[in-house]
């Protein structure tokens, strides 16, 4: 089969090895990191290069998305079937399924997971980490905040534009652990120290938990059950259900 995916940067190094195994001739498509922040921006890029693929060209079009602050409702397709992971976010697919997710969920809340996405996507950007004078942006920030930063500062001055940041930076006091999903095949990248230091200077608890690659395999492998995956038809769009199924689908002109 061929395939054409179409997927946040955080999932780089997983997809890549997965699709290194896979049987399936893979074409892939990676978009910046942070559009869970601007859903409606992000909905618009992922709607406009589902729009830009050739009819007839590909078996599916693989969407590396979790439903991500609704960012996928009203996503359609013309011609070639999506097949979209049933997750909430990103974190379902580094553990393997909804329901793991949700168990983790369940049994330690306040935590902040960690991969080499999150770790890794901020520098692919040109971060180098902690700035302006001590405020720090989240794992997940992505470069449109920076820039916010300057308008601010161009606008309201350096210290309002500080405080600004700041305020927007108190995510930090929803959670109490900073989690490592370990995977064994990025095992060389050291990614428990980086974790381990950043726990260190939030005050938050450090662990870690073992990953799960399963639903990168059986996305990039074409194997996809109900309980896992959606699949969007031509004609048809993405609904958030609201439910333990996550998304689902209704006629694109209802």
């Amino acid at each position: 089969m061929f395939y054409k995916v179409i997927a946040c940067e955080i999932a780089f190094r997983e997809l890549c090895y997965a699709a290194a195994r896979s049987p399936n001739l893979i074409d892939f498509e990676f978009l910046t990191q942070g559009y869970h922040d601007i859903p409606a921006t992000g909905r618009a890029d992922i709607q406009k290069r589902i729009d830009a693929v050739p009819a007839g060209r590909y078996d599916a079009i693989l969407l590396g998305y979790g439903l991500c602050s609704n960012i996928l409702t009203g996503v359609t397709t013309v011609h070639t079937p999506l097949v979209i992971p049933r997750a909430h976010d990103c974190i379902t697919f580094f553990l393997g399924s909804k329901e793991r997710y949700r168990e983790c969920f369940d049994s330690k809340p306040g935590t902040y997971y960690y991969t080499s996405g999150w770790l890794e996507c901020a520098k692919r950007r040109g971060s180098t980490g902690p700035i302006w004078g001590g405020a720090s942006l989240p794992a997940s920030a992505n470069t449109s905040l920076k820039a916010t930063y300057e308008q601010w500062v161009t606008k309201y001055g350096e210290d309002q534009a500080k405080y600004l940041l700041e305020e927007m930076s108190r995510w930090t006091s929803n959670y109490s652990h900073g989690t490592l999903i370990s995977l064994d095949f990025v095992k060389h990248l050291k990614l428990q120290e980086q974790v381990q230091q950043i726990c260190s200077e939030r005050g938050w608890q450090y662990d870690e938990i073992q990953g799960d690659l399963s639903l990168f395999h059986k996305l990039l492998d074409g194997e996809w059950p109900e309980r896992d995956f959606l699949i969007v038809r031509p004609g048809q769009k993405v609904i958030a259900t609201n439910d333990e199924q996550v998304i689902g689908v209704q006629p694109a002109e209802a």
